[in-house]
């Protein structure tokens, strides 16, 4: 899709910008980058329309995209914010020196949860997240290219539908709820000058439970470690850091049963 196939509010604000492509991620959405803004364009889908009330809400709590213009036809969203300023929680600069980025990323963690959720206009808890995760098997919507090696086959789970059988019978039996990401990994986690800059990618925002987004910072923490993602290795280290900084004792059940649903999404 070209610029020219955008809708004419968002192309007025956009002509004659020069803009590149991002294709860090896998949203699955086409996202491009201009000076000062970004355009992000994804399928429709009315939770699509929830995120920007979420943005909206979250302006002045946290630093997050301003919503520019919002359009959408029959097929698809087009999304135009603002930049964040800064560089990815990924970037090699910080990966380089992971004990200072773990106490960054345990910064911008508590920043979340610290907000107020009393009237929070969407609500991200293990409920809602396992009916979105059904509706995801039985449409078949699950990304089976990329989900974590032993997710699924000898020594995993059947298929997604086992996997989701598993997660409703396992559910936590309770939690309090934060301000939830929900998709805290570190290329959502923007940094400079040694602070948090910004927080994007918010389509999983909510009142939720923090162990969502302490189970996908450290899985986030670590597959750009060891190389996973990106391709390069950095010397070993030790994540459970991020645990000592937050003061929170490691809850493995609890890491492991997030990281498992997240491989339906």
């Amino acid at each position: 899709m070209e610029l020219t196939h955008v809708p004419e509010n968002i192309k007025r604000l956009t002509d004659g910008k020069p803009y590149e492509t991002d294709d860090t991620g896998m949203s699955g959405s086409r996202v491009m980058l201009f000076g000062d803004c970004v355009l992000k364009i994804v399928k429709s889908r009315k939770e699509n329309r929830e995120t920007i009330r979420m943005m909206k809400w979250l302006r002045g709590k946290l630093p997050v995209p301003e919503v520019i213009c919002f359009e959408e036809d029959e097929e698809y969203q087009y999304l135009l914010m603002t930049r964040m300023k800064g560089r990815m929680a990924c970037d090699a600069e910080y990966l380089e020196k992971p004990e200072k980025l773990v106490r960054l990323l345990a910064e911008a963690l508590r920043i979340v949860w610290s907000v107020d959720v009393s009237d929070c206009p969407r609500t991200r808890d293990t409920d809602a997240e396992l009916r979105e995760a059904r509706y995801r098997v039985e449409n078949g919507l699950v990304d089976m290219d990329n989900t974590d090696p032993g997710t699924f086959g000898e020594g995993g789970f059947r298929d997604p539908e086992e996997l989701l059988e598993w997660l409703e019978n396992n559910r936590p039996s309770s939690y309090e709820p934060v301000l939830s990401h929900g998709d805290f990994c570190l290329p959502n986690i923007f940094l400079e000058d040694g602070r948090i800059s910004g927080f994007i990618d918010l389509g999983f925002t909510g009142a939720g439970d923090m162990w969502r987004d302490l189970a996908l910072c450290r899985r986030s923490l670590m597959c750009n470690l060891d190389g996973t993602y990106g391709g390069k290795v950095y010397p070993p280290f030790d994540t459970d850091l991020l645990f000592r900084e937050l003061g929170i004792e490691p809850d493995n059940k609890r890491l492991r049963y997030y990281a498992l649903l997240d491989e339906l999404f």
